[in-house]
């Protein structure tokens, strides 16, 4: 019998891929925090495990009509999505640096959380193999 590794895993490794494409995004921000005209950028996190559990199920909603509604949330395929400043600056860059390195730390945080358990699932994945 083969192992299904979307079954042993489930939403994590989604969760993993999710939060290294936060990174990037919010390392981008920071990298522009003092280009003029720069408009912070992120993802909706909540939106790519909501299709990504959606994908997984095998219960997700399809658009097969031009006159049907869209059923998709905004930054369900990853899009990047701006983010309204709480004070932008007079050059119109709306890259807050320090709440941009506190949300990269917290996504870091939880990237690290994520690929711990994923690690505990290989680990007892392979002593089910091993048949420890």
């Amino acid at each position: 019998m083969a192992i299904s590794f979307d079954n042993a895993l489930g939403i994590h490794q989604h969760a993993v891929e999710a939060r290294v494409k936060r990174a990037e995004v919010l390392a981008n921000n920071l990298a522009n925090a003092d280009t003029p005209g720069f408009k912070a950028r992120d993802v909706d996190f909540q939106a790519m495990m909501q299709k990504a559990q959606e994908s997984m199920s095998g219960f997700n909603m399809s658009k097969t009509h031009d006159a049907h509604m869209d059923t998709s949330t905004a930054g369900a395929d990853g899009e990047l999505l701006y983010r309204v400043p709480h004070q932008p600056s007079v050059d119109g860059n709306t890259v807050d640096a320090q709440q941009e390195q506190t949300r990269f730390m917290r996504n870091a945080m939880d990237f690290q959380a994520s690929f711990q358990f994923l690690n505990s699932k290989f680990s007892g994945l392979t002593k089910a193999l091993k048949g420890e």
